[in-house]
């Protein structure tokens, strides 16, 4: 009994947080049109969700290309088939690693940040002095870090594709000694513009939606202490990386399977 008792309890806690994202997203959405208006707002939340995330994850990308491209020389190898090595790498970055890293990076750099920004305040009680101001918090606070962060996730998956792609290439034809003609013909050969690229850029702006939401819901809901920022800054990364995964999942049986 204890036990159903407790899968119910955690079930409706699960139903009613799912409740309370979809009613603040659609809080989000009547107010977009207002709050867009002030588009400086919009441009310097761009700048800390984006610009200041582009190092880690270009970095991250690079790495991530570079193990790519050691791991499937390795194996292609032993197939014959190390020309592909190009086309391999591209493929997977643009499919699947470079949105779902790209996020998950951005929950726990951008995201987070978001959080603990709302979080604080509305410790501070800066969300209830705008209330007292007929300025409502969501418009002015919630909404432009909202599409900062569903626009820049796009571009900086790109970044995260081009960085792999090149750390790929380093390793692949500097390092390996493939040849460069045949690392670059594979790839453009082969991949798709409408099945890979549009298709990737569509995952991470789905993602890019799911983080950022995650991210401004925990922190205009946190409970306004050191504590309970610290707690759902921690949500926002953990809850993000799990979402992203189940949404990455869905659109892929949807995008890439006949």
């Amino acid at each position: 009994m204890n036990f159903i008792q407790t899968t119910g309890a955690k079930t409706l806690d699960f139903i009613r947080a799912l409740g309370s994202v979809c009613l603040f997203f659609l809080q989000i959405l009547a107010k977009s049109g207002t709050a867009l208006s002030r588009f400086r707002l919009s441009v310097r939340q761009m700048y800390f969700a984006g610009v200041l995330s582009v190092l880690i994850v270009a970095v991250s990308g690079l790495f991530v290309g570079m193990v790519l491209g050691l791991q499937g020389y390795t194996q292609l190898s032993k197939f014959k088939s190390a020309d592909i090595l190009g086309y391999m790498v591209a493929a997977s970055l643009l499919r699947e690693l470079g949105p779902v890293l790209a996020a998950i990076l951005f929950a726990s750099s951008a995201g987070g940040a978001m959080t603990s920004e709302i979080g604080l305040m509305k410790t501070t009680e800066q969300l209830e002095a705008m209330n007292v101001m007929a300025v409502n918090p969501v418009a002015r606070v919630v909404v432009p870090r909202f599409w900062a962060g569903v626009a820049s996730m796009p571009l900086l998956a790109s970044i995260f594709n081009v960085a792999g792609i090149y750390g790929a290439y380093l390793i692949g034809v500097q390092y390996l000694g493939l040849d460069s003609g045949i690392f670059w013909s594979q790839m453009q050969s082969n991949i798709s513009i409408q099945y890979d690229v549009v298709n990737g850029l569509i995952k991470s702006a789905v993602f890019g939606v799911a983080v950022t939401l995650i991210a401004v819901h925990q922190g205009f809901y946190c409970v306004p202490t050191s504590e309970g920022i610290l707690r759902a800054s921690t949500r926002t990364v953990v809850s993000s990386a799990l979402t992203v995964l189940a949404i990455d999942f869905i659109l892929t049986a949807l995008m890439f399977t006949e």
